[in-house]
């Protein structure tokens, strides 16, 4: 059987070849019946009925990724507004904390909080680490940071409603650069910053100059190659000053807090087991409470504590802070992050 449709409702075929390009979503079922679950076929695979190819194939979905056969492109995604705007973590301006997610076609969603999702743009698999949180232009929008194969690190200034306008080179060289993060402001100049770890494991701050660039940058400390991830939740501890969430080999989470000059005080310990975690996404206040959250997706070793939620890679974790560097949680967001990279 030759398909040349995107979706087709009533088949009756026992096998057909996928030739699209693209992945297939066949079904026992007439497209859109309640109940529907999709096998996925690969490109340029044959395949075959249901029960051994008994059962005919009744619909067939053509789709970019493995995850749309039975998900949307983009995972559920809710928050509630915050009291104020913070500008970290919204790039609506409607306060309530946003997401941006990468698929593995390399397209690019906004998630505005609202469950639904809207694509950006196509081809950011060209970028090896993507990096948002605060105003680096100083126009009022939030922006993003986004690091290319070659090295080349370029600012996508935002357009205030989830979306960019034409992007602009921030600086070469960046490859060097194992980890980056934005906190905010770290050195209290009022200004977005930014974090870098290199290959020696020595961290620099890069200032931000208030315009899209950095100032020079300084050595913030030595040995941070022993952390496995790094993200910037912004302030946690609750004194008005960002800080840094960093996990150890071990699993251990730990919280840096920021002193307001660029630097860090006395770490302490959040809490241990964190390697069941593939991803930490921090995006301000998603609770609507007024303090900065964590949002984590998990990996394989994840076992969930609830009998009621599902365990495993791909469920998205929510921890409400307390406003004294301490985390509540876990609470179980959704179960249909895999395939999917969050920006943070």
């Amino acid at each position: 059987m030759v398909k040349s449709t995107t979706t087709m409702a009533n088949v009756y075929a026992k096998s057909y070849w996928n030739r699209t390009g693209k992945y297939s979503c066949s079904s026992s079922l007439p497209l859109g019946s309640p109940g529907s679950v999709y096998s996925m076929g690969a490109i340029g695979e044959k395949i075959g009925g249901f029960a051994g190819e008994y059962t005919a194939v009744r619909s067939i979905k053509i789709v970019v990724t493995q995850r749309e056969c039975n998900y949307a492109p983009y995972p559920y995604w809710q928050s509630s507004p915050a009291p104020r705007s913070s500008g970290f973590g919204d790039l609506n301006g409607d306060r309530a904390a946003d997401i941006l997610v990468r698929d593995t076609a390399g397209r690019l969603w906004f998630l505005p909080g609202n469950t639904r999702g809207t694509l950006v743009g196509a081809g950011w698999n060209a970028m090896t680490a993507m990096v948002r949180h605060g105003d680096l232009t100083g126009d009022g929008k939030e922006d993003l940071l986004a690091r290319d194969g070659a090295g080349k690190l370029w600012l996508y200034p935002g357009n205030g409603s989830g979306g960019f306008v034409a992007r602009r080179l921030a600086g070469a060289g960046w490859n060097v650069m194992t980890a980056l993060t934005s906190p905010g402001d770290l050195s209290g100049d009022g200004k977005v910053d930014l974090l870098a770890r290199d290959g020696a494991g020595k961290l620099w701050l890069y200032p931000g100059n208030g315009s899209g660039g950095f100032v020079a940058r300084r050595l913030a400390g030595a040995g941070w190659n022993v952390m496995t991830a790094l993200t910037s939740p912004g302030d946690l501890s609750g004194d008005g000053k960002v800080d840094l969430l960093a996990r150890d080999g071990a699993g251990k989470l730990w919280l840096y807090p920021g002193n307001g000059r660029g630097g860090f005080g006395a770490r302490k310990l959040v809490g241990a087991g964190w390697n069941a975690m593939a991803a930490f996404i921090s995006v301000g206040d998603t609770t609507g409470d007024g303090r900065s959250d964590l949002l984590t997706v998990t990996n394989s070793q994840y076992r969930s504590q609830n009998p009621q939620t599902p365990g495993g890679a791909g469920q998205q974790i929510s921890y409400a802070a307390n406003g004294r560097g301490s985390l509540y949680g876990p609470t179980w967001v959704d179960n249909s992050w895999f395939g999917l990279h969050g920006v943070s």
